[in-house]
Parts: structure tokens; C-alpha cells; sequence
């Protein structure tokens, strides 16, 4: 149980609803065990009205009577009790799975970009879903059967040995085997669960990226080759399953066999007892009855025990992620103002996860209140600039300077509230077109959204759609075409009204005219605002105060457009290029 020590800390916030759950769990248990006592009590004094040494027909009556209503108000009260126990630890249960997927979430949001490149979807969805799922029953049902098992099996087994300790003993025999049982039962559980997960993922994974995907796969018409994979994950996934499950149904046959030993112990042992008139009929009743009683606790500790080695083995997978240290630290907590001015001194960068050095000692510097456009065929390293400046990566080697600070010493969160990042793939949430403008300023009001579909040239189309701003989108948007994606995108980075503007290629499904009215516009917009622009496209870059041509990670030529354009260079030839294109 050394993952689900993590957890500890839920048992400490929560304590109080864990003590309460267990004194009431006593209670009621104390209650229940009362019940065979009060059994062997009313056995006995029939035995001794039929043995004659109690001839009173109406006293015996008048103890039955009582012990009967004894016997219903103490189910009742034990009942309520029972309810009341529910109530605290499985409630407790719920909160702390609350707790738990806040923690897991709020992790997930500090992890870099980096992680997410390294992990899917479907597992990190599993992971906050099922695997937490399998954590909750440790903190609900575990622990509320485990008081059970230990109240009863205390307090039950000290009645037996004070009623009878032979009979008590004879009884105990099946019990080393199950200890036994329940260990190696256990370890095989804990093994099969943590594979039977981790296809759950898989499976999770690839319908995710199926329904993400389904466009391309009619597009190519390969929904039967998509069947037969997710077929042979699904074989594969229960048949993983079964092998759990033929583990965990050894528990219960185990359980009452065991069981049914100790009361046919109970049987022929009491019963010799009760033939050479050592004990009374009471007592065998007594004991047949504590014994099934224990029944459920002894058969309940198999079940215990999975719900452990689950829980054990989905922590473990949960802990893989908690413990991961986010690439990107906030190392300043006070409010950090930008005005805009960025330096690259000397910048490097290598993924990790490919080894691609995406830049190679790069060096520029960006006033506040210039544009900047960066050229260059794809790969580049035009994008990983855009990245270096929302801080999504760090550099390998060398630094940023806003405004003359290292950005790595500035507030991280204020720097992300202070830019506007337009991506090269825009992502909309499925949610209204109006909601996902907003999500660049929460309180925006509809004049300003309109304003701001206006300026990114969107406000026309959106106005056409039957329910207008407030058309639900589909899952990343699919309802708009690529350049409505791109557009609604700009309104949202726009109405923000941020120090830095980053546009990454973010014109490139949009037609050249509609291109040159929301360049038109967003000139205007960011006129004293940091600007980059990413762009294929001369017509892009060409108002900008300076233009900077990327190749394999490098500057390889820097200026005003007047000044490439007097150069024989890659500038000249891609401007003279495209300037032929568009007279075509």
C-alpha cells in the first residue's frame, strides 16, 4: 500500500467524518452482536421451562416476549445506525474523489506542453475518470467493511471465548488458510488489475483519436480496417479482464466454504458438548449464529482485499503523473507588468523528444510597439520562437529579456495574461461561437465581441449562421471551415486587448483579399502593441518593422522589407515569387 500513502493526507482533512463513522460503526455492531446472546438467553430458558427447573409457563412467556421486542429495537436502532455510517465514511468517500480529481486536473493544467506531447489523451482521461473511480472505493466501501470485519471480529470472537474457548478454538481452524488464501490471492489482483487499466487506457486512447479523426477515416474509407484494430484491442482488453475476473471469483466459493467448515465444526462439536451436558442448547445457537454473522466480514475481507489492490495498482498510475515536476516553473509570485520590449540573446532549442534543434543561437531585439514578421519554409523554427515567447518551452541555451528581465524571472501567469497567441491550428471549444470569443476576455460585452469579429473580418459569416453568436460549435470547432476557425481564433487573441500579439501562420486558409482587410485592421489594432507575425506570405510581413528569414533554426537575413528587397536573397526571391503568383 506504499502508492495510496499519498493519500494520507484526505484521512487528516477529514478526520472528523472518519471518527464519527467509526464510533457509530461500533455502536451499531455492538448492537448487532447483542442479538445471539439474547437467542441462547431465550433457548435456554425453554430448555430449562422443558427440564423443569423453571415451571412457570407464564414467566418464560413474559422473558420471550421481552426478548423479542428487545431483539426489533435493537435491529432497528442497528439499523439507523447502519445509515448513519453510510453516511459519514461513504460521503467522505465522495468528497475526498472530489478533492482528488481537483488535485489531478489542477496538475494536469501546470504540466508543460512538453508532457502532453508524451502522453494521450484517452490515458490522461482514464486516469482522472477510472483510476479515481477505483481510488474512491478504498476511502468508501474499504474502509467501512474493514470497521465492520474488525468491530465484529473483536467483540464477536471475545464472546465466543468467554462463552466457550474450546468451541471458539475449533472454530478458528479454517482461518490460517484463509490468511494464507487472501495474500496470494491478493498479489495476483493487484498484477492482473494494473494491466486490466492500462488496456482501459489504450482502449480510451484509440476512441478518442478515432472520434477526432472520423473525417479522415470515411474520407479514406477505412472503417473496417479502424474496426478490426479496435477489435483486437477489445480481444485483447477482455480477455485481460476475464483473467481478473477468474482471481476475484475464487474470494466468495473460498470465503463459504471456509465458512460452512466452521459451522459444521460448531455442529459437531457443540453438539458432543451439549450430549455429555457441558453446555446448553443456547449456546450452540449462539455460536452457529455468531458465526454467520462473521460470515459476510470474513467473506467481505476477499473483496476488501481487491478493492485495496485495485485502488493500490490505480494510485500508482495516478502518482506517475502527481509527481511529475512541471518543465516550466513560476519563479516569481508578484504582479509583473510588460510593456512589450523582447530580446533573444544567444537562443537555442532542442526537443527533447525528437532531439530536433529547432533554433541555433538566434539573435534579435523587438521594441515596444513594433512588428516583427518571421519567414521561412516549414521546419524552420518560426513556431518555436512563438513558443519561446508565451514561455511554453524554456531554451537549451542562451535567454529572453522583457523588458531588459530574463523571462524566466518574470511572473509566468502574468506573462501569459499580457499575450495573445493566435496558432498556427486554431482550437475552438464546443461551445458557442460567442463564448469562444469571450474566452479571451470573460467579461467582454457584445458590443465588443462584435467589434472584435469585425476587425478579424468574421462578424458577416457569423451574423449569416441561423442562431448567430450564439451557434453551438462541434468538438475543435468542426462546424466553421478552416479559415472561420482561423478568423474567430483573431477575434478572440484581439479582444483580449493584450501588450503582445503572436500571430503563427494564422492567415494561411484565408483568401487574399480577406487577408489584406484583417492585416488592414490589425495593423491599426496593434499600433502600440508588440507584434509577431508568422507568415509564408510576403503580403504579410512586408509592413513590418523588421522581417526576419529563418532557415534550419537560423537568422539568415534581417531588415525592413525596402532592405531585403535590394538583396539577392531568399526575401527578393519568395516576394518576386509570389508577386508573379498573384498576377497569374
Amino acid at each position: 500500500m506504499k502508492a495510496l500513502q499519498y493519500l494520507n493526507k484526505y484521512f487528516l482533512k477529514y478526520k472528523w467524518r472518519l471518527f464519527i463513522g467509526i464510533i457509530i460503526t461500533i455502536l451499531s455492531k455492538l448492537l448487532a452482536l447483542k442479538i445471539p446472546e439474547i437467542i441462547k438467553n431465550s433457548l435456554n430458558v425453554v430448555e430449562d421451562h422443558l427440564n423443569g427447573t423453571k415451571p412457570n409457563l407464564d414467566e418464560v412467556k413474559h422473558e420471550l416476549l421481552v426478548n423479542i421486542l428487545v431483539i426489533i429495537g435493537i435491529t432497528l436502532l442497528a439499523g439507523f445506525f447502519t445509515f448513519l455510517m453510510r453516511q459519514t465514511i461513504i460521503v467522505m468517500s465522495r468528497l475526498i474523489e472530489f478533492d482528488l480529481k481537483n488535485e489531478i486536473y489542477q496538475q494536469y493544467q501546470r504540466l508543460s506542453v512538453n508532457f502532453y506531447k508524451k502522453n494521450r489523451t484517452g490515458d490522461l482521461m482514464n486516469r482522472i475518470s477510472e483510476d479515481v473511480s477505483k481510488v474512491r472505493m478504498y476511502f468508501g466501501p474499504a474502509i467501512m467493511y474493514s470497521l465492520n470485519m474488525i468491530v465484529l471480529f473483536t467483540i464477536g470472537f471475545s464472546k465466543m471465548l468467554k462463552t466457550d474457548v474450546e468451541l471458539t478454538l475449533y472454530t478458528l481452524i479454517p482461518f490460517p488458510v484463509l490468511s494464507f488464501s487472501i495474500f496470494w490471492l491478493s498479489k495476483q489482483i493487484n498484477k492482473k488489475t494494473t494491466i486490466v487499466q492500462e488496456y482501459l487506457s489504450k482502449l480510451t486512447t484509440f476512441n478518442q483519436e478515432f472520434f477526432s479523426g472520423i473525417n479522415v477515416v470515411k474520407s479514406y474509407s477505412i472503417e473496417k480496417a479502424v474496426f478490426t484494430n479496435f477489435n483486437q484491442l477489445a480481444d485483447e482488453a477482455k480477455e485481460k479482464n476475464i483473467e481478473l475476473s477468474k482471481v476475484q471469483a475464487l474470494f466468495f466459493p473460498l470465503m463459504i466454504l471456509l465458512i460452512g467448515i466452521s459451522n459444521i465444526l460448531v455442529l459437531y462439536i457443540g453438539g458432543k458438548q451439549y450430549i455429555d451436558g457441558k453446555i446448553q442448547i443456547g449456546v450452540i445457537a449462539e455460536f452457529i449464529l455468531y458465526v454467520n454473522i462473521l460470515t459476510w466480514p470474513v467473506a467481505i475481507v476477499g473483496w476488501v482485499t481487491s478493492i485495496i489492490q485495485q485502488a493500490e495498482a490505480s494510485q500508482q498510475r495516478i502518482n506517475e503523473f502527481l509527481q511529475q515536476v512541471p518543465e516550466i516553473q513560476n519563479t516569481n509570485e508578484k504582479e509583473t507588468t510588460i510593456q512589450g520590449k523582447i530580446s533573444f540573446k544567444n537562443v537555442s532549442l532542442t526537443y527533447d523528444d525528437t532531439n530536433i534543434t529547432a533554433l541555433n543561437n538566434i539573435n534579435f531585439e523587438v521594441n515596444e510597439g513594433e512588428t516583427v514578421a518571421i519567414m521561412g519554409k516549414t521546419g524552420s523554427g518560426k513556431s518555436s520562437i512563438a513558443s519561446l515567447v508565451s514561455r511554453m518551452y524554456d531554451t537549451t541555451d542562451g535567454e529572453i529579456l522583457i523588458d531588459d528581465t530574463p523571462i524566466k524571472e518574470l511572473n509566468l501567469n502574468n506573462i501569459r495574461d499580457q499575450i495573445g497567441v493566435v496558432p498556427q491550428d486554431p482550437f475552438l471549444f464546443s461551445d458557442t461561437i460567442e463564448n469562444n470569443i469571450k474566452f479571451g476576455k470573460n467579461d467582454a460585452s457584445e458590443e465588443e465581441i462584435i467589434e472584435a469579429a469585425k476587425n478579424a473580418v468574421i462578424h458577416d459569416n457569423i451574423s449569416g449562421f441561423t442562431n448567430g453568436y450564439q451557434t453551438i460549435l462541434g468538438e475543435r470547432g468542426v462546424t466553421l471551415s478552416g479559415g472561420q476557425k482561423q478568423r474567430t481564433s483573431i477575434a478572440r487573441a484581439i479582444i483580449k486587448d493584450p501588450k503582445i500579439l503572436i500571430f503563427d501562420d494564422c492567415l494561411s486558409a484565408v483568401d487574399t483579399e480577406t487577408e489584406e482587410k484583417i492585416l488592414s485592421n490589425l495593423q491599426r489594432i496593434s499600433k502600440n502593441k508588440t507584434t509577431f507575425i508568422i507568415s509564408h506570405r510576403v503580403s504579410s510581413a512586408k509592413n513590418a518593422n523588421k522581417i526576419i528569414i529563418l532557415e534550419g533554426g537560423e537568422i539568415i537575413e534581417e531588415g525592413t522589407h525596402n532592405q531585403l528587397i535590394t538583396l539577392d536573397g531568399v526575401y527578393k526571391n519568395l516576394y518576386e515569387q509570389q508577386l508573379l503568383e498573384k498576377e497569374i
